[in-house]
Protein backbone atom coordinates (compact mmCIF):
# COMPACT_ATOMS: atom_id res chain seq x y z
CA UNK A 1 0.00 0.00 0.00
CA UNK A 2 1.04 3.56 -0.88
CA UNK A 3 1.79 5.55 3.00
CA UNK A 4 -0.21 8.44 0.42
CA UNK A 5 -3.48 6.10 0.57
CA UNK A 6 -3.28 4.90 4.64
CA UNK A 7 -6.51 5.94 6.35
CA UNK A 8 -5.97 7.66 9.53
CA UNK A 9 -6.48 5.05 11.26
CA UNK A 10 -3.25 3.49 9.98
CA UNK A 11 -1.56 6.68 10.26
CA UNK A 12 -2.28 6.77 14.13
CA UNK A 13 -1.33 3.43 14.58
CA UNK A 14 2.31 4.07 13.17
CA UNK A 15 2.26 6.71 15.27
CA UNK A 16 1.65 5.44 18.25
CA UNK A 17 4.09 2.49 17.26
CA UNK A 18 7.21 4.82 16.87
CA UNK A 19 6.83 8.47 17.22
CA UNK A 20 7.52 9.79 20.95
CA UNK A 21 5.93 13.09 21.03
CA UNK A 22 7.12 16.34 22.92
CA UNK A 23 5.11 16.94 26.11
CA UNK A 24 3.43 14.24 25.85
CA UNK A 25 1.83 11.08 27.74
CA UNK A 26 3.00 8.90 25.35
CA UNK A 27 0.39 5.89 26.88
CA UNK A 28 -2.31 7.97 26.73
CA UNK A 29 -1.93 9.91 23.24
CA UNK A 30 -1.78 6.05 22.28
CA UNK A 31 -4.81 4.83 23.47
CA UNK A 32 -6.40 8.33 22.00
CA UNK A 33 -4.91 8.23 18.42
CA UNK A 34 -2.71 11.57 17.25
CA UNK A 35 -4.79 14.25 15.07
CA UNK A 36 -2.96 14.01 11.62
CA UNK A 37 -2.31 16.95 9.96
CA UNK A 38 -2.21 16.78 6.24
CA UNK A 39 -1.91 20.17 4.54
CA UNK A 40 -1.94 24.06 5.15
CA UNK A 41 -2.87 27.31 3.37
CA UNK A 42 -2.53 30.84 4.68
CA UNK A 43 -4.11 30.69 8.20
CA UNK A 44 -5.58 27.57 7.73
CA UNK A 45 -4.78 23.49 8.45
CA UNK A 46 -6.59 20.53 7.50
CA UNK A 47 -6.43 17.02 9.16
CA UNK A 48 -6.61 13.40 7.22
CA UNK A 49 -9.85 13.51 7.47
CA UNK A 50 -10.75 16.88 5.69
CA UNK A 51 -11.56 18.90 8.42
CA UNK A 52 -10.70 22.76 8.07
CA UNK A 53 -9.09 23.86 11.01
CA UNK A 54 -8.43 28.14 11.82
CA UNK A 55 -5.23 28.39 13.37
CA UNK A 56 -4.91 30.31 16.30
CA UNK A 57 -1.94 29.60 17.65
CA UNK A 58 0.41 29.74 14.32
CA UNK A 59 1.57 26.78 14.60
CA UNK A 60 3.44 27.22 18.08
CA UNK A 61 4.00 30.86 17.91
CA UNK A 62 5.86 30.98 14.75
CA UNK A 63 4.46 31.19 11.31
CA UNK A 64 3.80 34.86 11.43
CA UNK A 65 3.47 34.99 7.31
CA UNK A 66 1.19 32.13 7.33
CA UNK A 67 0.95 28.79 5.42
CA UNK A 68 2.20 28.21 1.17
CA UNK A 69 4.04 31.82 1.02
CA UNK A 70 5.75 30.91 -2.07
CA UNK A 71 8.94 33.11 -1.78
CA UNK A 72 9.83 30.75 1.54
CA UNK A 73 9.75 27.87 -0.49
CA UNK A 74 11.72 28.62 -3.96
CA UNK A 75 14.30 30.54 -1.43
CA UNK A 76 14.55 26.88 0.21
CA UNK A 77 15.13 25.13 -3.04
CA UNK A 78 17.25 27.36 -4.48
CA UNK A 79 19.90 27.48 -1.45
CA UNK A 80 19.67 23.86 -1.42
CA UNK A 81 20.24 23.18 -4.75
CA UNK A 82 23.60 25.57 -4.34
CA UNK A 83 24.65 24.61 -1.23
CA UNK A 84 22.40 22.71 1.09
CA UNK A 85 24.76 22.87 3.87
CA UNK A 86 27.91 23.40 5.08
CA UNK A 87 29.35 24.60 8.61
CA UNK A 88 30.54 27.51 10.60
CA UNK A 89 33.55 25.98 12.47
CA UNK A 90 37.48 25.95 10.84
CA UNK A 91 37.42 29.75 10.35
CA UNK A 92 34.45 29.68 7.11
CA UNK A 93 31.03 31.18 6.71
CA UNK A 94 28.35 30.97 3.85
CA UNK A 95 27.11 33.95 2.16
CA UNK A 96 23.51 32.82 3.72
CA UNK A 97 24.63 33.51 7.23
CA UNK A 98 27.12 36.65 6.62
CA UNK A 99 23.61 38.23 4.67
CA UNK A 100 21.52 37.14 7.55
CA UNK A 101 23.71 38.44 10.28
CA UNK A 102 23.77 41.85 8.43
CA UNK A 103 20.10 42.37 8.07
CA UNK A 104 19.36 41.74 11.81
CA UNK A 105 21.41 44.23 12.72
CA UNK A 106 19.91 46.27 10.59
CA UNK A 107 16.04 45.29 12.28
CA UNK A 108 17.31 45.24 15.73
CA UNK A 109 17.28 47.85 18.57
CA UNK A 110 20.88 50.42 18.61
CA UNK A 111 23.98 48.38 19.66
CA UNK A 112 22.90 45.10 18.32
CA UNK A 113 25.27 44.48 15.69
CA UNK A 114 26.54 40.62 16.17
CA UNK A 115 24.69 37.34 15.99
CA UNK A 116 25.31 33.41 16.94
CA UNK A 117 23.32 31.10 14.95
CA UNK A 118 21.86 28.12 16.50
CA UNK A 119 19.16 25.57 15.67
CA UNK A 120 16.05 26.40 17.79
CA UNK A 121 14.95 29.33 21.39
CA UNK A 122 16.21 26.63 23.51
CA UNK A 123 19.54 26.47 21.87
CA UNK A 124 19.77 30.17 22.08
CA UNK A 125 18.81 29.81 25.91
CA UNK A 126 21.76 27.50 26.56
CA UNK A 127 23.88 29.91 24.52
CA UNK A 128 22.84 32.52 26.82
CA UNK A 129 24.21 30.74 29.73
CA UNK A 130 27.22 29.66 28.51
CA UNK A 131 27.84 33.38 27.12
CA UNK A 132 26.58 35.47 29.85
CA UNK A 133 29.22 33.12 32.22
CA UNK A 134 31.96 34.11 29.47
CA UNK A 135 31.58 37.23 29.97
CA UNK A 136 31.46 37.63 33.44
CA UNK A 137 35.35 35.32 32.91
CA UNK A 138 36.42 37.55 30.94
CA UNK A 139 35.59 40.43 33.21
CA UNK A 140 37.43 39.58 35.86
CA UNK A 141 34.50 38.45 37.58
CA UNK A 142 34.18 34.37 37.34
CA UNK A 143 31.91 34.47 40.70
CA UNK A 144 28.89 35.68 38.71
CA UNK A 145 27.52 32.28 38.04
CA UNK A 146 23.71 32.86 38.79
CA UNK A 147 21.39 33.89 36.54
CA UNK A 148 17.87 34.64 37.34
CA UNK A 149 14.28 33.34 35.45
CA UNK A 150 10.73 33.76 36.55
CA UNK A 151 8.51 31.07 38.05
CA UNK A 152 6.06 30.14 35.44
CA UNK A 153 8.68 31.55 32.59
CA UNK A 154 9.42 29.49 29.62
CA UNK A 155 12.90 29.37 27.84
CA UNK A 156 12.79 25.92 25.74
CA UNK A 157 13.51 22.25 27.33
CA UNK A 158 17.22 21.40 26.83
CA UNK A 159 18.83 21.21 30.42
CA UNK A 160 19.66 24.95 30.50
CA UNK A 161 16.39 26.30 28.91
CA UNK A 162 14.65 24.38 30.89
CA UNK A 163 16.35 25.54 34.19
CA UNK A 164 16.23 29.25 33.44
CA UNK A 165 12.61 28.78 32.89
CA UNK A 166 10.01 28.36 36.09
CA UNK A 167 8.21 25.33 34.96
CA UNK A 168 7.55 22.98 38.12
CA UNK A 169 6.49 19.77 36.02
CA UNK A 170 9.46 20.52 34.00
CA UNK A 171 12.04 20.94 37.37
CA UNK A 172 10.33 17.95 38.56
CA UNK A 173 11.82 15.48 36.25
CA UNK A 174 15.81 15.29 35.09
CA UNK A 175 16.99 17.45 38.00
CA UNK A 176 16.36 20.27 37.48
CA UNK A 177 17.15 23.55 37.84
CA UNK A 178 20.88 22.71 37.20
CA UNK A 179 23.07 24.85 39.46
CA UNK A 180 23.30 28.78 39.59
CA UNK A 181 19.66 29.23 38.63
CA UNK A 182 17.71 31.07 40.59
CA UNK A 183 13.97 32.75 40.08
CA UNK A 184 11.33 35.25 40.55
CA UNK A 185 7.75 34.92 40.80
CA UNK A 186 6.00 36.18 37.77
CA UNK A 187 4.45 40.00 37.05
CA UNK A 188 0.53 38.10 37.31
CA UNK A 189 -1.55 40.60 38.44
CA UNK A 190 -4.70 38.19 37.82
CA UNK A 191 -3.14 35.84 40.56
CA UNK A 192 -0.75 37.97 42.37
CA UNK A 193 -2.25 42.11 42.44
CA UNK A 194 -6.13 42.29 42.04
CA UNK A 195 -5.62 44.03 45.88
CA UNK A 196 -3.69 47.19 44.14
CA UNK A 197 -3.71 48.78 40.85
CA UNK A 198 -1.90 46.98 37.81
CA UNK A 199 0.58 49.83 37.65
CA UNK A 200 1.19 49.38 41.34
CA UNK A 201 1.43 45.94 41.38
CA UNK A 202 3.71 45.89 38.27
CA UNK A 203 6.81 47.98 40.77
CA UNK A 204 5.66 45.40 42.94
CA UNK A 205 6.66 42.86 40.99
CA UNK A 206 9.60 44.18 39.96
CA UNK A 207 11.07 44.33 43.20
CA UNK A 208 11.01 40.98 43.82
CA UNK A 209 14.08 40.75 41.38
CA UNK A 210 16.23 42.89 43.81
CA UNK A 211 15.10 41.60 46.95
CA UNK A 212 16.32 38.13 45.23
CA UNK A 213 19.33 40.15 43.67
CA UNK A 214 20.66 41.56 47.57
CA UNK A 215 19.61 37.93 48.99
CA UNK A 216 21.73 36.18 46.90
CA UNK A 217 24.58 38.61 47.01
CA UNK A 218 24.70 41.11 43.82
CA UNK A 219 28.56 39.97 43.49
CA UNK A 220 27.68 37.09 42.69
CA UNK A 221 24.36 37.36 40.38
CA UNK A 222 24.79 37.29 36.70
CA UNK A 223 21.79 38.61 34.25
CA UNK A 224 18.40 38.37 34.43
CA UNK A 225 16.12 36.61 31.64
CA UNK A 226 12.73 36.82 30.71
CA UNK A 227 10.50 36.84 28.46
CA UNK A 228 8.69 40.37 27.39
CA UNK A 229 5.51 39.03 27.45
CA UNK A 230 5.29 35.04 28.83
CA UNK A 231 3.98 32.84 26.20
CA UNK A 232 3.88 29.79 27.20
CA UNK A 233 3.16 30.53 30.37
CA UNK A 234 -0.38 31.84 29.36
CA UNK A 235 0.34 35.32 27.71
CA UNK A 236 0.95 37.26 30.39
CA UNK A 237 1.40 40.55 29.67
CA UNK A 238 3.09 42.53 32.40
CA UNK A 239 1.78 46.33 34.13
CA UNK A 240 3.58 48.68 32.33
CA UNK A 241 5.56 49.80 35.43
CA UNK A 242 7.34 46.61 35.41
CA UNK A 243 9.42 45.99 32.30
CA UNK A 244 11.31 50.00 33.28
CA UNK A 245 11.99 49.41 36.85
CA UNK A 246 13.33 45.89 35.75
CA UNK A 247 15.81 47.62 33.51
CA UNK A 248 16.48 50.26 36.91
CA UNK A 249 17.43 47.28 39.00
CA UNK A 250 19.82 45.63 36.89
CA UNK A 251 21.24 48.86 35.83
CA UNK A 252 21.56 49.52 39.54
CA UNK A 253 23.50 46.47 40.07
CA UNK A 254 24.95 46.18 36.74
CA UNK A 255 23.93 42.67 36.50
CA UNK A 256 23.16 41.98 32.09
CA UNK A 257 19.21 41.91 31.17
CA UNK A 258 18.37 39.12 28.68
CA UNK A 259 15.21 39.27 26.25
CA UNK A 260 13.62 35.83 25.54
CA UNK A 261 12.76 37.24 22.09
CA UNK A 262 11.63 33.32 20.61
CA UNK A 263 8.00 34.27 20.86
CA UNK A 264 8.11 38.18 20.54
CA UNK A 265 10.72 38.67 18.32
CA UNK A 266 9.67 39.37 14.66
CA UNK A 267 6.60 41.56 14.47
CA UNK A 268 4.22 39.64 16.97
CA UNK A 269 4.11 42.45 19.92
CA UNK A 270 3.54 45.39 17.13
CA UNK A 271 7.07 46.56 17.17
CA UNK A 272 10.19 44.17 15.56
CA UNK A 273 11.27 42.71 18.88
CA UNK A 274 8.69 42.90 22.22
CA UNK A 275 11.65 44.66 24.16
CA UNK A 276 10.81 47.76 21.92
CA UNK A 277 6.96 47.40 22.66
CA UNK A 278 7.84 47.36 26.72
CA UNK A 279 10.42 50.05 26.51
CA UNK A 280 13.57 48.45 27.77
CA UNK A 281 17.29 47.63 26.55
CA UNK A 282 18.35 44.23 27.05
CA UNK A 283 22.04 43.08 26.56
CA UNK A 284 21.33 39.96 25.01
CA UNK A 285 18.27 38.37 22.98
CA UNK A 286 17.08 34.84 22.26
CA UNK A 287 15.80 34.52 18.91
CA UNK A 288 13.91 31.58 16.91
CA UNK A 289 10.57 30.92 16.04
CA UNK A 290 9.55 33.83 13.79
CA UNK A 291 12.76 34.72 12.36
CA UNK A 292 12.07 31.87 9.67
CA UNK A 293 8.14 31.70 10.32
CA UNK A 294 8.28 27.93 11.21
CA UNK A 295 9.26 26.92 7.59
CA UNK A 296 12.42 25.90 8.80
CA UNK A 297 14.45 25.65 12.45
CA UNK A 298 16.64 28.66 13.02
CA UNK A 299 17.13 30.48 16.08
CA UNK A 300 20.09 32.44 17.87
CA UNK A 301 21.09 35.14 20.15
CA UNK A 302 20.98 38.68 19.33
CA UNK A 303 24.38 39.85 21.20
CA UNK A 304 24.77 44.26 22.00
CA UNK A 305 27.81 46.19 22.24
CA UNK A 306 28.64 45.95 25.74
CA UNK A 307 28.88 42.00 25.79
CA UNK A 308 29.95 41.56 22.13
CA UNK A 309 32.91 44.34 22.64
CA UNK A 310 34.54 42.05 25.44
CA UNK A 311 34.18 39.09 24.08
CA UNK A 312 35.65 39.69 20.79
CA UNK A 313 38.45 42.13 21.92
CA UNK A 314 39.23 40.06 25.52
CA UNK A 315 38.45 36.96 24.47
CA UNK A 316 40.25 34.01 23.07
CA UNK A 317 38.34 30.95 21.89
CA UNK A 318 34.69 30.72 23.04
CA UNK A 319 34.07 27.18 23.06
CA UNK A 320 30.44 26.36 22.21
CA UNK A 321 28.72 26.17 19.22
CA UNK A 322 26.28 23.84 16.64
CA UNK A 323 26.71 22.06 13.97
CA UNK A 324 24.16 24.09 12.47
CA UNK A 325 25.11 27.46 13.78
CA UNK A 326 24.11 29.33 10.48
CA UNK A 327 22.64 26.52 8.35
CA UNK A 328 22.76 28.08 5.12
CA UNK A 329 19.13 26.55 3.68
CA UNK A 330 17.95 27.73 7.20
CA UNK A 331 19.57 31.05 6.43
CA UNK A 332 18.43 31.93 3.15
CA UNK A 333 14.47 31.28 4.40
CA UNK A 334 14.79 33.55 6.80
CA UNK A 335 16.23 36.44 4.77
CA UNK A 336 13.07 35.38 2.52
CA UNK A 337 10.71 35.43 5.57
CA UNK A 338 11.91 38.76 6.66
CA UNK A 339 12.17 40.50 3.51
CA UNK A 340 8.27 39.38 3.14
CA UNK A 341 7.89 41.17 6.32
CA UNK A 342 9.11 44.51 5.24
CA UNK A 343 7.71 44.35 1.81
CA UNK A 344 4.21 43.38 3.20
CA UNK A 345 4.82 46.24 6.13
CA UNK A 346 3.36 42.99 8.58
CA UNK A 347 4.90 45.08 11.30
CA UNK A 348 2.71 48.09 11.03
CA UNK A 349 -0.11 45.82 9.85
CA UNK A 350 0.17 44.40 13.62
CA UNK A 351 0.64 47.78 15.33
CA UNK A 352 -2.04 49.42 13.58
CA UNK A 353 -4.50 47.47 12.33
CA UNK A 354 -4.89 44.09 13.21
CA UNK A 355 -3.49 43.98 16.35
CA UNK A 356 -5.70 46.73 17.96
CA UNK A 357 -8.48 45.44 16.53
CA UNK A 358 -7.96 41.92 18.09
CA UNK A 359 -7.44 43.42 21.31
CA UNK A 360 -10.64 45.59 20.79
CA UNK A 361 -12.51 42.39 19.83
CA UNK A 362 -11.17 40.39 22.86
CA UNK A 363 -11.63 43.10 25.38
CA UNK A 364 -15.68 42.58 24.27
CA UNK A 365 -15.45 38.50 25.42
CA UNK A 366 -15.36 40.15 29.03
CA UNK A 367 -18.69 40.43 29.62
CA UNK A 368 -19.00 36.72 29.17
CA UNK A 369 -19.71 34.64 31.96
CA UNK A 370 -16.63 32.54 32.14
CA UNK A 371 -14.20 35.51 31.07
CA UNK A 372 -12.49 36.80 34.87
CA UNK A 373 -9.99 38.93 32.47
CA UNK A 374 -8.87 39.41 29.24
CA UNK A 375 -5.03 40.65 28.13
CA UNK A 376 -3.48 41.58 24.45
CA UNK A 377 -0.26 42.61 22.90
CA UNK A 378 0.29 42.78 19.56
CA UNK A 379 -0.89 39.10 17.43
CA UNK A 380 -1.09 37.47 21.29
CA UNK A 381 -4.00 37.21 23.33
CA UNK A 382 -5.50 35.21 26.46
CA UNK A 383 -8.81 35.27 28.29
CA UNK A 384 -9.25 33.72 32.03
CA UNK A 385 -11.73 31.11 32.60
CA UNK A 386 -13.89 31.80 36.12
CA UNK A 387 -17.07 31.74 37.73
CA UNK A 388 -19.12 33.38 39.71
CA UNK A 389 -18.56 36.47 38.28
CA UNK A 390 -20.53 39.60 40.03
CA UNK A 391 -20.86 43.24 39.68
CA UNK A 392 -18.59 43.55 42.99
CA UNK A 393 -16.27 40.66 41.62
CA UNK A 394 -16.21 41.53 37.70
CA UNK A 395 -13.03 38.98 37.75
CA UNK A 396 -14.90 36.25 39.72
CA UNK A 397 -13.51 33.39 41.17
CA UNK A 398 -11.12 30.79 40.04
CA UNK A 399 -11.70 27.30 39.43
CA UNK A 400 -10.62 24.15 41.61
CA UNK A 401 -7.25 23.24 39.14
CA UNK A 402 -8.46 19.58 39.40
CA UNK A 403 -11.71 20.59 37.14
CA UNK A 404 -9.14 21.27 34.36
CA UNK A 405 -12.01 23.67 32.74
CA UNK A 406 -9.37 24.72 30.02
CA UNK A 407 -9.11 21.63 29.15
CA UNK A 408 -13.01 21.09 28.65
CA UNK A 409 -12.80 24.48 26.64
CA UNK A 410 -10.25 23.23 24.52
CA UNK A 411 -12.43 20.06 23.64
CA UNK A 412 -14.80 22.38 22.36
CA UNK A 413 -11.72 24.42 20.05
CA UNK A 414 -10.52 20.75 18.74
CA UNK A 415 -14.39 20.21 17.79
CA UNK A 416 -15.20 23.29 16.17
CA UNK A 417 -12.46 23.60 14.12
CA UNK A 418 -10.04 26.18 16.42
CA UNK A 419 -6.71 26.01 17.71
CA UNK A 420 -6.67 27.78 20.94
CA UNK A 421 -4.20 26.78 23.78
CA UNK A 422 -5.22 25.93 27.16
CA UNK A 423 -2.83 26.90 29.75
CA UNK A 424 -4.36 26.08 33.31
CA UNK A 425 -7.54 27.65 32.75
CA UNK A 426 -6.39 30.88 30.55
CA UNK A 427 -7.29 29.85 27.17
CA UNK A 428 -4.74 31.85 24.50
CA UNK A 429 -4.01 32.68 20.51
CA UNK A 430 -1.25 33.95 18.91
CA UNK A 431 -2.32 33.75 15.57
CA UNK A 432 -0.50 34.42 12.39
CA UNK A 433 0.28 37.96 12.16
CA UNK A 434 -1.19 38.60 7.86
CA UNK A 435 -4.93 37.48 9.86
CA UNK A 436 -7.44 40.22 8.30
CA UNK A 437 -9.98 41.85 9.73
CA UNK A 438 -12.96 39.51 8.33
CA UNK A 439 -10.42 36.47 9.43
CA UNK A 440 -10.41 37.65 13.40
CA UNK A 441 -13.90 37.92 13.37
CA UNK A 442 -13.92 34.54 12.13
CA UNK A 443 -12.03 33.53 15.03
CA UNK A 444 -13.84 35.42 17.48
CA UNK A 445 -17.19 33.54 16.34
CA UNK A 446 -15.56 30.33 17.11
CA UNK A 447 -13.89 31.45 20.62
CA UNK A 448 -17.68 32.45 21.31
CA UNK A 449 -18.92 29.28 20.57
CA UNK A 450 -16.51 27.39 22.36
CA UNK A 451 -17.47 29.53 25.30
CA UNK A 452 -20.55 28.76 25.01
CA UNK A 453 -20.63 25.13 24.99
CA UNK A 454 -18.14 25.23 27.75
CA UNK A 455 -21.03 26.81 29.89
CA UNK A 456 -23.09 25.07 28.84
CA UNK A 457 -21.19 21.88 29.82
CA UNK A 458 -20.44 23.36 33.59
CA UNK A 459 -24.04 24.39 34.13
CA UNK A 460 -25.23 20.65 33.70
CA UNK A 461 -22.71 19.50 35.47
CA UNK A 462 -23.22 21.58 38.85
CA UNK A 463 -19.81 23.39 38.76
CA UNK A 464 -20.34 26.96 38.03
Amino acid sequence: MSKSNRTTQEWQAADARHFLHPFTDFKGLAAKGSRIISKADNIYLWDSEGHKILDGMSGLWCVNVGYGQQSLIEAAAKQMAELPFYNAFFQTATMPAIELAEVLAEISPPGFEHVFFTGSGSEGNDTIVRMVRRYWDLKGSPERQIIIGRINGYHGSTMAGASLGGMSGMHAQGGLPIPNISHIEQPHWFEHGQDMSREDFGLKAAGWLEEKILALGADKVAAFIGEPVQGAGGVIVPPSTYWPEIQRICDKYGILLVSDEVICGFGRTGNWFGCETMGFKPDLMTFAKGVSSGYIPLGGVLVGARVAKVLIEEGGEFNHGFTYSGHPTACAVALANLKLLREQHVVEHVRDDIGPYLAQRFAELNEHPLVGETQSCGMMAALQLVKGKTPDKPTGTAFASELEVGMICRKYCFANGLIMRAVGDRMIVAPPLVMTRTQIDEMMGLIRRCLDQTWEELSQSGLL
